[in-house]
């Protein structure tokens, strides 16, 4: 199991070094770095399937070495749901980026002026720091994968199927979030305005709080296994991204900026993150 875990994170550190690295030139020639949050969303796929076939070169040395068996039931449906999830959010992503290039997202814009002459060092930097955050935010497939409990069947445990529910409500949330805004932004008469169609209505940040919930699901799928608990790391990491630093902050500030009076209004009666009834004054 050491030996398999050790090969699995080489492996995985490996693939995002280079991953970033392609990026980051692709990013310089675009003259776009906001390319990296594409990237990022889609590298999750070969990431996760990067672990199967670790698991299944095991697998296949175990019947000739007589080594535990592999769990391929949970191991295959975890895969499937990182996939399905990575390739959703990075085309949303992708058509984001698009319709203002060249023009950049203005967080990468506003460390480019931060960060002046130093700006391609340490804007590498923080390419490979997204990798490696990729690495650590597997935890719970890894979890799952390298699990080597026998499979009789086609069957996952009460936590699998737990994670799979949970997994399939943040999913149609953070769809629906995504589609709903998509909308609103497409109407001229809504230029300025604040959203608060459908879950906007609810959440300042719907898409964040189901996002969210997909981590957690990833996290509760994994109790299921031996080393499930390493997993918790994945939506404790990424609920702190949300809340405090990338997220929820920096996007609530440009609001602000943007719809002053009509967004701060916005803050005082919706709530930040879990959907819930607005505020009403008595």
């Amino acid at each position: 199991m050491t030996l398999t875990l050790g090969l699995v994170l080489a492996l995985a550190l490996l693939f995002v070094v280079a991953e970033m690295t392609a990026t980051f030139v692709a990013a310089r020639r675009l003259n776009n770095f906001g390319i990296v949050d594409v990237v990022w969303s889609f590298g999750f796929t070969p990431l996760v399937w990067i672990f199967v076939a670790v698991a299944l070169f095991r697998t296949y040395d175990a019947k000739l070495n007589s080594h535990p068996e592999w769990n391929w039931p949970a191991a295959l449906t975890v895969a499937a749901l990182v996939t399905l999830w990575s390739h959703r959010l990075g085309i949303h992503l992708f058509f984001r980026v698009r319709s203002h290039h060249p023009v950049e997202d203005v967080r990468y814009a506003r460390l480019r002026q931060e960060w002046g002459s130093n700006t391609n060092r340490r804007m590498f930097g923080f390419f490979l720091l997204q990798g490696v955050l990729q690495v650590v935010l597997a935890a719970p497939w890894i979890a799952v994968i390298l699990d080597t409990t026998p499979a009789r069947s086609f069957t996952l445990s009460a936590w699998g199927w737990a994670g799979v529910l949970l997994w399939v409500i943040g999913w149609i949330g953070e769809s629906v979030a995504d589609r709903q805004l998509a909308a609103f932004r497409t109407q001229p008469s809504n230029r300025g305005k604040v959203c608060q169609a459908g879950l906007w209505n609810y959440s300042r940040h719907p898409n964040y709080f189901f996002e969210w919930m997909m981590w957690v699901a990833y996290a509760v799928f994994a109790l299921g296994s031996p080393l499930g608990w390493i997993g918790l790391l994945a939506p404790v990491l990424m609920g702190h991204f949300l809340l405090n630093v990338t997220g929820i902050p920096m996007t609530e500030a440009l609001s602000v900026q943007s719809k002053g009076d009509a967004y701060r209004e916005y803050q005082r009666t919706t709530s930040a993150f879990v959907p819930w009834f607005k505020k009403t004054d008595r």
